[in-house]
């Protein structure tokens, strides 16, 4: 577990530091940022008020974002081999997959998007609440966590 702790910190890190500092406003959101989603300072937000560079990750779950026409989003969920993310889907035609990069470990999920029509699209993942059955079959629930983040686009 700390292993992959070290390496998803050192990935963010390599790819906060290919972006550009992060900036403190305009998440789109409507509440506060907390800087967990928030344009690089490479990509400044649109005349409508809407960013054109949004990452997000697990703890974004829940979350609404604007994005400008044009602006890109990537999206990372950190899984874990025995309770790996399905890929991301996303509803509607205002988003268009492009190449996320590459997995850096078993079970995590990413996706990146471009902006190509005004509207809405929901985002969609999920994974085992525990981790899957052993040889023995044993597992000690099976419930499912959900994540979602909406996307309205500008």
């Amino acid at each position: 577990m700390r292993r992959t702790t070290t390496v998803a910190l050192a990935a963010a890190a390599l790819l906060l530091a290919g972006c550009g500092s992060q900036n403190g406003g305009g998440t789109g959101s409507g509440s506060g940022d907390n800087g967990k989603v928030s344009p690089s300072a490479s990509a400044p937000s649109s005349g409508s008020g809407c960013v054109t560079h949004v990452e997000l990750t697990a703890a974004d779950n829940g979350r609404t974002v604007c994005l400008a026409k044009g602006g890109e989003l990537r999206l990372t969920l950190d899984g874990t081999r025995s309770r790996p993310w399905k890929p991301v889907a996303a509803s509607g035609t205002a988003l268009k997959a492009i190449n996320a990069g590459f997995v850096l470990q078993p079970g995590d999920a990413s996706a990146a998007y471009q902006a190509v029509a005004a509207g809405k699209a929901e985002l969609t993942s999920s994974r085992p609440l525990c981790p899957e059955p052993t040889a023995s079959g044993q597992v000690s629930c099976k419930g499912i966590e959900e994540w979602r983040a909406t996307v309205t686009v500008s």
